[in-house]
């Protein structure tokens, strides 16, 4: 079953929502539209997987109700530079799965999307699952995203007037290959999120006990920036390596992944089986 809807978010405008397959419901915010041929091969040089929404969607909706918005997407088209607050990106969430008639429902979101996964499982008790991608819920690194994030908004405002020619070399894991495309408000509206976010103190997070929760993400995840962004270091698969124990210990599923960076780790053939699996096992 393939159907449609639309949800009003925090800032009054509508994002698209499709909805495949029956059973519990889960929200992937995923892309399902597909990318441009010459955009898709950019993308499996730089080691992306441009085919991860429509595979993602069509192997959980074999189980799941699986409620599909680009979230991601829909704020790049439309941004909301002084408003993308933790408690907003909760509000739009909510707001998704309220036009799409889930009452209860399972989230999975891959970086910062999981960072906005963890912000909804603490201010609602409608998620019956939790699966953070790319973003450890202990000692994520708020502090170092603001560095970057505000590195990329001093970048986008000063090429205000000039117009971004895509890398024509582009290796994996080298970040600083790809200029930055994005507008002024586009990036702020990151810098709002992550400057709202430098007094969370993830250690205390009030995440339900009995909530299911998956977190993983590549142990070769850390992505280092030139100078040009600060050089600034993003620690993800660390922490979470670090903190695997007492992540357990709290309730918390736990998968490092050896020989994942944070690009490959978030290709439907790694994300896939992995979440099927976990899903299979709640009840």
């Amino acid at each position: 079953m393939i159907d449609s809807a639309g949800a009003v978010l925090h800032d009054g405008t509508t994002i698209p929502i499709t909805i495949q397959g029956n059973g519990r419901a889960l929200m992937v915010p995923v892309r399902l539209t597909p990318y441009l041929p010459e955009e898709a091969d950019t993308m499996r040089r730089w080691g992306a997987d441009p085919d991860l929404g429509p595979n993602l969607v069509k192997g959980l909706a074999r189980s799941h109700r699986v409620i599909v918005a680009d979230y991601e997407g829909h704020r790049m088209a439309h941004p909301a530079p002084d408003t993308l607050s933790p408690l907003n990106v909760t509000a739009d969430l909510l707001a998704i799965a309220d036009a799409a008639d889930a009452e209860a429902f399972a989230y999975y979101g891959y970086s910062w999307l999981a960072l906005c996964g963890l912000q909804l499982a603490i201010r609602t008790d409608r998620l019956w699952a939790l699966a953070m991608g790319g973003y450890p819920p202990l000692d994520g690194p708020y502090e170092s995203m603001l560095a970057v994030t505000r590195a990329a908004h001093s970048m986008a405002a000063q090429s205000a007037n000039q117009v971004p020619s895509p890398a024509s070399d582009v290796e994996p894991g080298d970040w600083d290959s790809i200029p930055v495309q994005t507008n002024e408000a586009q990036t702020r509206q990151f810098v709002t999120l992550y400057e709202a976010l430098q007094d969370f103190d993830d250690s205390s997070a009030l995440v339900p006990r009995d909530l299911p929760r998956l977190a993983f993400a590549g142990a070769e995840d850390r992505i280092e920036y030139g100078p040009e962004w600060g050089s600034v270091h993003v620690k993800i698969g660390e922490p979470l390596a670090l903190h695997k124990q007492s992540l357990i210990e709290a309730g918390w599923d736990v998968q490092v992944l050896p020989g994942h960076d944070h690009i490959s780790a978030m290709h439907s053939s790694v994300v896939l089986p992995l979440l099927t699996d976990w899903l299979q096992g709640i009840r």
